[in-house]
Protein backbone atom coordinates (compact mmCIF):
# COMPACT_ATOMS: atom_id res chain seq x y z
CA UNK A 1 0.00 0.00 0.00
CA UNK A 2 0.89 3.70 -0.64
CA UNK A 3 1.43 4.40 2.79
CA UNK A 4 3.58 1.50 4.47
CA UNK A 5 6.57 1.82 7.12
CA UNK A 6 9.14 3.97 4.88
CA UNK A 7 7.23 6.36 3.49
CA UNK A 8 5.27 7.07 6.79
CA UNK A 9 8.29 7.92 8.26
CA UNK A 10 8.47 10.36 5.23
CA UNK A 11 7.59 13.62 5.41
CA UNK A 12 4.61 14.68 2.98
CA UNK A 13 6.74 17.42 1.28
CA UNK A 14 9.93 14.57 0.20
CA UNK A 15 7.17 12.25 -0.88
CA UNK A 16 5.97 14.67 -3.23
CA UNK A 17 9.26 15.19 -4.33
CA UNK A 18 9.80 12.05 -4.92
CA UNK A 19 6.64 11.67 -6.73
CA UNK A 20 7.39 14.58 -8.39
CA UNK A 21 10.25 13.01 -11.00
CA UNK A 22 8.12 10.25 -12.07
CA UNK A 23 5.78 13.35 -12.94
CA UNK A 24 8.12 15.43 -15.24
CA UNK A 25 7.59 13.43 -18.57
CA UNK A 26 4.26 13.84 -18.30
CA UNK A 27 4.25 17.43 -17.65
CA UNK A 28 6.71 17.86 -20.93
CA UNK A 29 4.35 16.60 -23.14
CA UNK A 30 0.77 18.46 -21.51
CA UNK A 31 2.42 21.47 -21.69
CA UNK A 32 3.64 21.18 -25.78
CA UNK A 33 -0.30 20.13 -25.88
CA UNK A 34 -1.06 23.12 -24.21
CA UNK A 35 0.56 25.29 -25.86
CA UNK A 36 -0.77 24.44 -29.49
CA UNK A 37 -4.62 24.00 -28.05
CA UNK A 38 -5.19 26.94 -25.14
CA UNK A 39 -1.93 27.53 -23.55
CA UNK A 40 -4.08 28.54 -20.10
CA UNK A 41 -4.70 25.26 -19.17
CA UNK A 42 -0.73 24.41 -18.32
CA UNK A 43 0.99 27.41 -18.90
CA UNK A 44 5.31 27.26 -19.31
CA UNK A 45 7.09 25.84 -16.29
CA UNK A 46 7.92 28.95 -13.98
CA UNK A 47 5.97 31.40 -15.75
CA UNK A 48 3.43 33.26 -13.48
CA UNK A 49 0.15 35.15 -14.18
CA UNK A 50 2.14 38.14 -15.13
CA UNK A 51 4.15 36.55 -17.82
CA UNK A 52 2.80 36.39 -21.82
CA UNK A 53 1.81 33.50 -23.06
CA UNK A 54 2.29 31.41 -26.21
CA UNK A 55 0.59 32.41 -28.95
CA UNK A 56 -0.61 29.98 -31.71
CA UNK A 57 -0.97 30.88 -35.44
CA UNK A 58 -3.58 28.49 -35.30
CA UNK A 59 -7.15 29.06 -33.63
CA UNK A 60 -8.90 25.39 -34.32
CA UNK A 61 -7.10 23.75 -31.46
CA UNK A 62 -8.70 25.94 -29.28
CA UNK A 63 -12.03 25.99 -31.39
CA UNK A 64 -11.83 21.82 -30.94
CA UNK A 65 -11.20 21.69 -27.22
CA UNK A 66 -14.16 24.12 -26.31
CA UNK A 67 -16.53 22.75 -28.57
CA UNK A 68 -16.00 19.19 -27.52
CA UNK A 69 -15.66 19.93 -23.63
CA UNK A 70 -19.27 21.92 -24.51
CA UNK A 71 -20.46 18.47 -26.06
CA UNK A 72 -19.29 16.26 -23.10
CA UNK A 73 -20.59 18.43 -20.93
CA UNK A 74 -23.90 18.61 -22.00
CA UNK A 75 -23.74 14.44 -22.70
CA UNK A 76 -22.58 13.97 -18.95
CA UNK A 77 -24.64 16.71 -16.80
CA UNK A 78 -27.49 17.44 -19.05
CA UNK A 79 -29.09 20.51 -18.04
CA UNK A 80 -32.64 20.24 -17.53
CA UNK A 81 -32.88 16.16 -17.04
CA UNK A 82 -30.55 13.92 -15.19
CA UNK A 83 -27.34 12.19 -15.92
CA UNK A 84 -28.27 9.37 -12.97
CA UNK A 85 -31.31 7.21 -11.64
CA UNK A 86 -31.27 5.50 -8.50
CA UNK A 87 -32.26 1.76 -8.38
CA UNK A 88 -34.00 -0.78 -5.68
CA UNK A 89 -32.42 -4.34 -5.92
CA UNK A 90 -34.25 -7.03 -7.22
CA UNK A 91 -34.41 -8.72 -3.85
CA UNK A 92 -35.79 -5.52 -2.10
CA UNK A 93 -37.88 -4.64 -5.20
CA UNK A 94 -39.62 -8.13 -4.87
CA UNK A 95 -40.40 -7.67 -1.09
CA UNK A 96 -41.67 -4.13 -1.74
CA UNK A 97 -44.04 -5.35 -4.07
CA UNK A 98 -45.64 -8.38 -2.30
CA UNK A 99 -45.98 -5.73 0.94
CA UNK A 100 -47.87 -3.74 -0.75
CA UNK A 101 -49.91 -3.03 -4.00
CA UNK A 102 -48.54 -0.03 -5.71
CA UNK A 103 -45.60 0.61 -2.93
CA UNK A 104 -43.22 0.11 -5.84
CA UNK A 105 -44.40 2.83 -7.39
CA UNK A 106 -44.80 5.20 -4.39
CA UNK A 107 -41.09 4.18 -3.44
CA UNK A 108 -39.82 4.91 -7.64
CA UNK A 109 -41.65 8.31 -6.79
CA UNK A 110 -39.75 9.51 -4.36
CA UNK A 111 -36.51 7.99 -5.49
CA UNK A 112 -37.12 10.14 -8.27
CA UNK A 113 -37.50 12.91 -6.09
CA UNK A 114 -34.33 12.51 -4.53
CA UNK A 115 -32.66 12.61 -7.83
CA UNK A 116 -34.52 16.04 -8.83
CA UNK A 117 -33.01 17.57 -5.71
CA UNK A 118 -29.21 15.94 -5.99
CA UNK A 119 -29.53 17.62 -9.95
CA UNK A 120 -30.97 21.11 -8.33
CA UNK A 121 -27.64 20.63 -5.77
CA UNK A 122 -25.72 20.54 -9.04
CA UNK A 123 -27.04 23.95 -10.32
CA UNK A 124 -26.85 25.72 -7.27
CA UNK A 125 -23.13 24.92 -6.70
CA UNK A 126 -22.52 26.17 -10.29
CA UNK A 127 -20.50 22.40 -10.28
CA UNK A 128 -20.90 23.03 -14.33
CA UNK A 129 -18.22 25.90 -14.36
CA UNK A 130 -15.70 23.96 -12.57
CA UNK A 131 -16.60 20.39 -14.82
CA UNK A 132 -16.46 22.03 -18.30
CA UNK A 133 -12.57 23.71 -16.90
CA UNK A 134 -12.02 19.92 -15.99
CA UNK A 135 -13.44 18.53 -19.59
CA UNK A 136 -10.82 20.99 -21.08
CA UNK A 137 -7.63 19.95 -19.13
CA UNK A 138 -8.55 16.69 -20.07
CA UNK A 139 -8.53 16.53 -23.62
CA UNK A 140 -5.39 18.81 -23.53
CA UNK A 141 -3.20 17.23 -20.68
CA UNK A 142 -5.07 13.66 -20.02
CA UNK A 143 -5.69 14.76 -16.20
CA UNK A 144 -7.01 16.86 -13.54
CA UNK A 145 -8.05 16.51 -9.95
CA UNK A 146 -11.91 17.45 -8.78
CA UNK A 147 -12.31 18.91 -5.33
CA UNK A 148 -15.58 18.69 -3.37
CA UNK A 149 -15.35 19.58 0.42
CA UNK A 150 -17.53 18.67 2.97
CA UNK A 151 -19.14 22.42 3.02
CA UNK A 152 -20.10 22.34 -0.88
CA UNK A 153 -18.40 24.40 -3.98
CA UNK A 154 -15.53 22.61 -5.79
CA UNK A 155 -11.62 23.44 -6.39
CA UNK A 156 -10.28 22.44 -9.79
CA UNK A 157 -6.97 21.08 -9.58
CA UNK A 158 -4.06 21.17 -12.53
CA UNK A 159 -1.61 18.70 -13.35
CA UNK A 160 1.02 21.21 -12.13
CA UNK A 161 -0.94 20.47 -8.46
CA UNK A 162 -0.74 17.38 -7.78
CA UNK A 163 1.27 13.96 -7.96
CA UNK A 164 -0.90 10.40 -7.83
CA UNK A 165 0.20 7.12 -7.80
CA UNK A 166 -1.81 4.39 -8.76
CA UNK A 167 -1.28 0.28 -9.25
CA UNK A 168 -1.14 -1.83 -12.00
CA UNK A 169 -4.97 -2.16 -12.11
CA UNK A 170 -5.51 1.68 -12.74
CA UNK A 171 -7.06 2.09 -9.05
CA UNK A 172 -5.59 5.40 -6.94
CA UNK A 173 -3.62 4.79 -3.66
CA UNK A 174 -2.09 8.16 -3.00
CA UNK A 175 -2.43 11.93 -4.28
CA UNK A 176 -0.76 14.65 -3.20
CA UNK A 177 -1.85 18.10 -3.64
CA UNK A 178 0.35 21.41 -3.46
CA UNK A 179 -1.12 24.86 -2.63
CA UNK A 180 -0.19 28.48 -1.62
CA UNK A 181 -1.30 29.57 1.76
CA UNK A 182 -0.66 32.77 3.53
CA UNK A 183 0.45 32.17 7.39
CA UNK A 184 -2.17 33.65 8.80
CA UNK A 185 -4.74 31.32 6.66
CA UNK A 186 -3.18 28.53 9.26
CA UNK A 187 -3.73 27.84 13.08
CA UNK A 188 -1.86 29.65 15.66
CA UNK A 189 -0.30 26.54 16.91
CA UNK A 190 1.19 26.01 13.03
CA UNK A 191 1.99 30.05 13.07
CA UNK A 192 4.11 29.95 16.29
CA UNK A 193 6.26 26.66 15.03
CA UNK A 194 7.23 28.38 11.83
CA UNK A 195 8.31 31.71 13.36
CA UNK A 196 10.27 29.74 15.55
CA UNK A 197 11.71 27.33 12.93
CA UNK A 198 12.64 30.27 10.68
CA UNK A 199 13.83 32.56 12.88
CA UNK A 200 16.28 30.36 13.88
CA UNK A 201 17.52 28.57 10.58
CA UNK A 202 17.09 31.64 8.80
CA UNK A 203 17.22 34.56 11.02
CA UNK A 204 14.60 36.22 9.11
CA UNK A 205 11.89 38.94 10.64
CA UNK A 206 8.73 37.80 12.21
CA UNK A 207 7.08 40.78 9.87
CA UNK A 208 8.95 39.12 6.87
CA UNK A 209 8.28 35.80 7.80
CA UNK A 210 4.33 36.88 8.10
CA UNK A 211 4.62 38.02 4.54
CA UNK A 212 5.53 35.03 3.03
CA UNK A 213 3.71 32.54 1.12
CA UNK A 214 3.80 28.60 2.14
CA UNK A 215 3.20 25.08 0.66
CA UNK A 216 0.70 23.27 1.86
CA UNK A 217 1.05 19.69 0.81
CA UNK A 218 -2.38 17.42 1.29
CA UNK A 219 -2.01 13.43 1.48
CA UNK A 220 -4.98 11.32 0.71
CA UNK A 221 -3.74 7.94 0.65
CA UNK A 222 -5.34 4.43 0.82
CA UNK A 223 -4.80 2.73 4.35
CA UNK A 224 -3.61 -0.85 4.40
CA UNK A 225 -7.07 -2.57 4.35
CA UNK A 226 -8.21 -0.45 1.41
CA UNK A 227 -11.59 0.07 2.86
CA UNK A 228 -10.64 3.91 4.26
CA UNK A 229 -8.83 6.74 2.78
CA UNK A 230 -6.46 8.31 5.65
CA UNK A 231 -6.09 12.43 5.07
CA UNK A 232 -3.31 14.72 6.66
CA UNK A 233 -1.72 18.37 5.46
CA UNK A 234 1.54 19.61 6.24
CA UNK A 235 2.99 22.78 5.45
CA UNK A 236 7.08 23.90 5.87
CA UNK A 237 7.33 19.93 6.78
CA UNK A 238 5.38 20.82 9.76
CA UNK A 239 2.69 17.93 9.85
CA UNK A 240 -1.02 19.82 11.18
CA UNK A 241 -2.90 17.39 13.55
CA UNK A 242 -6.26 19.29 12.94
CA UNK A 243 -6.52 18.07 9.24
CA UNK A 244 -5.84 14.11 10.69
CA UNK A 245 -9.31 12.45 9.04
CA UNK A 246 -10.86 9.37 7.11
CA UNK A 247 -13.03 8.93 4.39
CA UNK A 248 -14.97 5.94 3.40
CA UNK A 249 -14.05 4.46 -0.11
CA UNK A 250 -16.47 5.93 -2.37
CA UNK A 251 -17.20 8.87 -0.42
CA UNK A 252 -13.58 10.85 -0.96
CA UNK A 253 -14.22 14.28 -2.38
CA UNK A 254 -10.88 13.74 -4.17
CA UNK A 255 -11.95 12.91 -7.81
CA UNK A 256 -9.18 11.86 -9.88
CA UNK A 257 -9.51 11.91 -13.64
CA UNK A 258 -8.28 10.41 -17.06
CA UNK A 259 -8.96 10.69 -20.32
CA UNK A 260 -7.10 7.88 -21.24
CA UNK A 261 -6.11 4.57 -18.94
CA UNK A 262 -3.16 3.52 -20.14
CA UNK A 263 -2.27 -0.02 -18.64
CA UNK A 264 0.64 0.43 -15.83
CA UNK A 265 1.07 4.23 -15.80
CA UNK A 266 -0.04 6.61 -12.94
CA UNK A 267 -1.32 9.32 -15.27
CA UNK A 268 -4.29 9.55 -18.26
CA UNK A 269 -3.19 10.61 -22.05
CA UNK A 270 -5.21 13.21 -23.51
CA UNK A 271 -6.74 13.38 -26.91
CA UNK A 272 -4.57 16.46 -28.20
CA UNK A 273 -1.79 14.42 -27.33
CA UNK A 274 -2.92 11.46 -29.27
CA UNK A 275 -3.40 14.17 -32.69
CA UNK A 276 0.05 16.09 -31.82
CA UNK A 277 1.49 15.47 -35.04
CA UNK A 278 -1.05 16.82 -36.99
CA UNK A 279 -1.36 20.26 -34.62
CA UNK A 280 2.49 20.76 -35.02
CA UNK A 281 2.59 19.90 -38.88
CA UNK A 282 -0.47 22.66 -38.73
CA UNK A 283 0.81 25.10 -36.66
CA UNK A 284 4.21 25.25 -38.67
CA UNK A 285 2.95 25.75 -41.53
CA UNK A 286 0.25 28.06 -40.65
CA UNK A 287 2.65 30.15 -39.36
CA UNK A 288 4.59 29.69 -43.01
CA UNK A 289 1.65 30.96 -44.66
CA UNK A 290 0.68 34.09 -42.10
CA UNK A 291 4.55 35.04 -42.56
CA UNK A 292 4.48 34.35 -46.10
CA UNK A 293 1.31 36.52 -46.81
CA UNK A 294 2.55 39.35 -44.70
CA UNK A 295 5.86 39.42 -47.09
CA UNK A 296 3.37 38.93 -50.31
CA UNK A 297 0.96 41.68 -48.96
CA UNK A 298 4.04 44.45 -48.72
CA UNK A 299 3.71 47.06 -51.68
CA UNK A 300 6.82 48.07 -53.37
CA UNK A 301 6.93 50.24 -56.76
CA UNK A 302 10.30 49.81 -58.55
CA UNK A 303 11.29 53.05 -61.09
CA UNK A 304 13.74 51.98 -63.66
CA UNK A 305 16.84 54.59 -62.95
CA UNK A 306 17.91 55.11 -66.42
CA UNK A 307 14.08 56.15 -67.38
CA UNK A 308 12.43 59.34 -67.68
CA UNK A 309 9.81 58.75 -64.79
CA UNK A 310 11.15 60.54 -61.31
CA UNK A 311 10.77 58.17 -58.13
CA UNK A 312 10.02 61.74 -56.26
CA UNK A 313 7.61 62.74 -58.95
CA UNK A 314 5.65 59.49 -58.58
CA UNK A 315 5.76 59.62 -54.57
CA UNK A 316 4.08 62.76 -54.26
CA UNK A 317 2.02 63.01 -57.01
CA UNK A 318 -1.97 62.88 -55.62
CA UNK A 319 -4.25 60.90 -57.23
CA UNK A 320 -5.69 62.13 -60.43
CA UNK A 321 -2.15 63.83 -60.74
CA UNK A 322 -0.38 64.00 -64.31
CA UNK A 323 3.51 63.86 -64.33
CA UNK A 324 6.01 63.07 -67.01
CA UNK A 325 7.00 59.55 -67.58
CA UNK A 326 6.74 56.00 -69.20
CA UNK A 327 4.58 52.92 -68.23
CA UNK A 328 6.97 50.82 -68.90
CA UNK A 329 9.29 52.54 -66.29
CA UNK A 330 7.42 51.45 -63.10
CA UNK A 331 6.79 48.14 -61.97
CA UNK A 332 5.74 46.44 -58.60
CA UNK A 333 7.86 43.52 -56.66
CA UNK A 334 5.96 40.30 -56.61
CA UNK A 335 6.57 37.16 -54.82
CA UNK A 336 6.32 34.22 -57.25
CA UNK A 337 5.29 32.13 -54.50
CA UNK A 338 1.66 31.27 -55.37
CA UNK A 339 1.94 27.58 -56.24
CA UNK A 340 3.66 27.23 -53.49
CA UNK A 341 1.75 28.57 -50.92
CA UNK A 342 -1.25 26.89 -52.43
CA UNK A 343 0.14 22.90 -51.99
CA UNK A 344 0.91 24.70 -48.41
CA UNK A 345 -2.52 25.93 -48.01
CA UNK A 346 -4.37 22.22 -49.52
CA UNK A 347 -1.85 20.66 -46.65
CA UNK A 348 -3.39 22.74 -44.24
CA UNK A 349 -7.18 22.02 -45.16
CA UNK A 350 -6.24 18.48 -45.53
CA UNK A 351 -5.05 18.61 -41.37
CA UNK A 352 -7.86 21.13 -40.27
CA UNK A 353 -11.00 18.15 -41.58
CA UNK A 354 -8.64 15.33 -39.72
CA UNK A 355 -8.99 17.25 -36.32
CA UNK A 356 -12.46 18.65 -37.16
CA UNK A 357 -13.63 15.00 -36.95
CA UNK A 358 -11.37 14.19 -34.56
CA UNK A 359 -13.15 16.89 -31.69
CA UNK A 360 -16.59 16.64 -33.32
CA UNK A 361 -17.20 20.23 -34.89
CA UNK A 362 -19.93 20.62 -37.20
CA UNK A 363 -17.95 21.62 -40.11
CA UNK A 364 -16.99 17.97 -40.17
CA UNK A 365 -20.42 16.78 -40.42
CA UNK A 366 -21.59 19.01 -42.89
CA UNK A 367 -19.95 17.86 -46.50
CA UNK A 368 -19.39 19.84 -49.66
CA UNK A 369 -22.75 19.24 -51.53
CA UNK A 370 -25.51 21.49 -52.87
CA UNK A 371 -27.97 19.28 -51.18
CA UNK A 372 -27.39 17.45 -47.68
CA UNK A 373 -30.27 15.62 -46.03
CA UNK A 374 -31.05 15.98 -42.84
CA UNK A 375 -30.86 11.96 -41.77
CA UNK A 376 -27.28 12.14 -44.11
CA UNK A 377 -26.50 14.71 -41.15
CA UNK A 378 -27.58 12.92 -38.35
CA UNK A 379 -25.93 9.82 -39.36
CA UNK A 380 -22.53 11.29 -39.37
CA UNK A 381 -23.04 13.05 -36.35
CA UNK A 382 -24.23 9.53 -34.59
CA UNK A 383 -20.77 7.98 -36.18
CA UNK A 384 -18.59 10.92 -34.89
CA UNK A 385 -20.43 10.64 -31.11
CA UNK A 386 -19.73 6.60 -30.90
CA UNK A 387 -15.98 7.62 -31.82
CA UNK A 388 -15.99 9.13 -28.04
CA UNK A 389 -17.67 5.37 -26.57
CA UNK A 390 -14.18 5.03 -24.93
CA UNK A 391 -13.94 8.57 -23.44
CA UNK A 392 -17.85 8.14 -21.83
CA UNK A 393 -16.64 4.71 -20.60
CA UNK A 394 -14.32 5.75 -18.44
CA UNK A 395 -15.87 9.46 -17.30
CA UNK A 396 -18.70 7.36 -16.05
CA UNK A 397 -16.99 4.82 -13.83
CA UNK A 398 -14.39 7.09 -13.06
CA UNK A 399 -16.10 11.09 -12.74
CA UNK A 400 -20.34 10.34 -13.05
CA UNK A 401 -20.48 7.45 -10.53
CA UNK A 402 -18.23 9.22 -7.99
CA UNK A 403 -20.27 12.80 -8.51
CA UNK A 404 -23.28 11.39 -7.62
CA UNK A 405 -22.08 9.35 -4.74
CA UNK A 406 -19.91 12.72 -3.31
CA UNK A 407 -23.06 14.79 -3.74
CA UNK A 408 -25.37 12.75 -1.96
CA UNK A 409 -23.08 12.04 1.13
CA UNK A 410 -22.63 16.20 1.55
CA UNK A 411 -26.58 16.31 1.15
CA UNK A 412 -27.03 13.53 3.32
CA UNK A 413 -24.79 15.30 6.19
CA UNK A 414 -26.03 18.49 5.45
CA UNK A 415 -29.63 17.04 5.59
CA UNK A 416 -31.00 17.91 2.64
CA UNK A 417 -31.40 13.77 1.80
CA UNK A 418 -32.93 10.80 3.55
CA UNK A 419 -30.13 8.21 4.50
CA UNK A 420 -30.14 5.68 1.81
CA UNK A 421 -29.48 2.35 2.60
CA UNK A 422 -26.46 1.21 1.04
CA UNK A 423 -26.82 -2.07 -0.03
CA UNK A 424 -30.38 -1.38 -1.23
CA UNK A 425 -30.34 1.69 -3.75
CA UNK A 426 -27.22 2.79 -5.88
CA UNK A 427 -27.35 5.21 -8.66
CA UNK A 428 -26.68 4.04 -12.10
CA UNK A 429 -25.41 6.55 -14.86
CA UNK A 430 -28.15 7.05 -17.89
CA UNK A 431 -26.02 9.06 -19.79
CA UNK A 432 -22.83 8.86 -21.95
CA UNK A 433 -22.11 5.54 -23.34
CA UNK A 434 -25.34 4.28 -21.74
CA UNK A 435 -27.16 6.48 -23.66
CA UNK A 436 -24.98 5.59 -26.70
CA UNK A 437 -26.09 2.46 -26.42
CA UNK A 438 -29.69 3.12 -26.36
CA UNK A 439 -29.78 5.10 -29.12
CA UNK A 440 -28.61 2.21 -31.48
CA UNK A 441 -31.77 0.18 -30.35
CA UNK A 442 -33.99 3.35 -31.02
CA UNK A 443 -32.72 3.76 -34.27
CA UNK A 444 -32.98 0.14 -34.91
CA UNK A 445 -36.72 0.01 -34.42
CA UNK A 446 -37.54 3.48 -36.24
CA UNK A 447 -35.75 1.80 -39.14
CA UNK A 448 -38.06 -1.44 -38.52
CA UNK A 449 -41.25 0.72 -38.42
CA UNK A 450 -40.21 2.66 -41.49
CA UNK A 451 -39.27 -0.53 -43.46
CA UNK A 452 -42.83 -2.00 -42.40
CA UNK A 453 -44.53 1.16 -43.63
CA UNK A 454 -45.40 -0.32 -46.87
CA UNK A 455 -47.58 -3.34 -46.11
CA UNK A 456 -50.04 -0.85 -44.41
CA UNK A 457 -52.19 -0.81 -40.62
CA UNK A 458 -54.19 -4.16 -41.28
CA UNK A 459 -51.00 -6.25 -42.17
CA UNK A 460 -48.71 -4.72 -39.41
CA UNK A 461 -50.98 -3.94 -36.26
CA UNK A 462 -52.14 -7.70 -36.36
CA UNK A 463 -48.88 -8.90 -36.41
CA UNK A 464 -47.19 -6.45 -33.71
CA UNK A 465 -47.01 -6.65 -30.41
CA UNK A 466 -48.06 -3.38 -29.28
CA UNK A 467 -47.13 -3.11 -25.59
CA UNK A 468 -43.77 -4.96 -26.32
CA UNK A 469 -43.01 -2.44 -28.97
CA UNK A 470 -43.53 0.36 -26.27
CA UNK A 471 -41.85 -1.22 -23.81
CA UNK A 472 -38.58 -0.88 -26.03
CA UNK A 473 -38.68 2.41 -27.26
CA UNK A 474 -39.56 3.40 -23.87
CA UNK A 475 -36.25 1.65 -22.91
CA UNK A 476 -34.10 3.28 -25.45
CA UNK A 477 -35.12 6.38 -24.33
CA UNK A 478 -34.44 5.59 -20.62
CA UNK A 479 -38.01 5.45 -19.37
CA UNK A 480 -39.70 3.70 -16.92
CA UNK A 481 -42.72 1.83 -18.13
CA UNK A 482 -44.00 0.71 -15.00
CA UNK A 483 -47.76 2.00 -14.28
CA UNK A 484 -47.32 3.66 -17.86
CA UNK A 485 -47.85 0.73 -20.83
CA UNK A 486 -50.66 -1.78 -19.73
CA UNK A 487 -49.34 -5.28 -19.34
CA UNK A 488 -51.26 -8.16 -21.43
CA UNK A 489 -53.27 -8.98 -17.98
CA UNK A 490 -54.59 -5.99 -17.91
CA UNK A 491 -55.37 -5.59 -21.44
CA UNK A 492 -57.00 -9.39 -21.11
CA UNK A 493 -59.10 -7.69 -17.94
CA UNK A 494 -59.83 -4.49 -19.74
CA UNK A 495 -61.02 -6.45 -22.68
CA UNK A 496 -63.45 -9.05 -20.59
CA UNK A 497 -65.11 -5.66 -19.07
CA UNK A 498 -65.37 -4.13 -22.05
CA UNK A 499 -67.17 -7.57 -23.26
CA UNK A 500 -69.21 -7.80 -20.22
CA UNK A 501 -70.29 -4.04 -20.67
CA UNK A 502 -71.36 -4.58 -24.25
CA UNK A 503 -73.32 -7.59 -23.42
CA UNK A 504 -74.81 -5.96 -20.61
CA UNK A 505 -75.62 -2.77 -23.12
CA UNK A 506 -76.78 -5.52 -25.66
CA UNK A 507 -79.10 -7.34 -23.64
CA UNK A 508 -80.59 -4.06 -21.29
CA UNK A 509 -83.25 -2.85 -23.74
CA UNK A 510 -84.82 -6.71 -23.38
CA UNK A 511 -84.70 -6.75 -19.76
CA UNK A 512 -86.11 -3.38 -19.62
CA UNK A 513 -88.55 -4.92 -22.06
CA UNK A 514 -89.28 -7.94 -19.67
CA UNK A 515 -89.15 -5.52 -16.09
CA UNK A 516 -91.86 -3.34 -17.71
CA UNK A 517 -94.05 -6.38 -18.67
CA UNK A 518 -94.42 -7.54 -15.26
CA UNK A 519 -94.76 -4.29 -14.02
CA UNK A 520 -97.73 -4.13 -16.08
CA UNK A 521 -98.57 -8.06 -15.16
CA UNK A 522 -98.33 -7.07 -11.54
CA UNK A 523 -100.52 -3.64 -12.18
CA UNK A 524 -103.59 -5.75 -14.09
CA UNK A 525 -103.12 -8.45 -11.06
CA UNK A 526 -104.28 -5.79 -8.54
CA UNK A 527 -106.52 -3.57 -10.36
CA UNK A 528 -108.48 -7.12 -11.18
CA UNK A 529 -108.29 -7.80 -7.50
CA UNK A 530 -110.21 -4.68 -6.17
CA UNK A 531 -112.74 -5.14 -8.32
CA UNK A 532 -113.54 -8.41 -7.45
CA UNK A 533 -113.74 -7.19 -3.70
CA UNK A 534 -115.94 -4.62 -4.73
CA UNK A 535 -118.58 -6.97 -5.76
Amino acid sequence: MANDKEQNEKTIQSRYKEMDRDRQSMLERARDCAELTIPSLLPPESSDQDDPLPTPYQGLGARGVNNLASKLLLTLLPPNNTFFKLNVNNQALKQLENQEEGLKTKVEQKLSEIEQNVMQEVRSQTLRVDVFEVLKMLIVTGDALLYLPDEGGSEVFKLTQYVIHRNTMGEVLEIITKEQVDLFSLPESVQDEIIKKHELDDEMDEKDIREEEFDLYTRIALNNEGDKWEVVQEVDEIEIEDTKGTYDVGESPWIPLRWTAPTGEDYGRGLVEEYLGDFKTLESLTKALVEGSAVASRIVGLVNPNGVTRTKKLANADNGDFIEGREEDVSFLQIEKNNDYKIIYQKTQEIKERLKHAFLLMDAIRRDAERVTAQEIRMMAKELEDALGGAYSLLSVEFQLPLVKRLMDQMESQGKLPKLPDDTVEPQIVTGIEALGRGHDLDKLMQFMQALEPLGPKQIIPRLNVSDYMVRVATALGMDTSGLVKSEKQINKRREQSQKAETLKNIAPEIMKQMQQQQQQQQQGGANQQQGGGQ
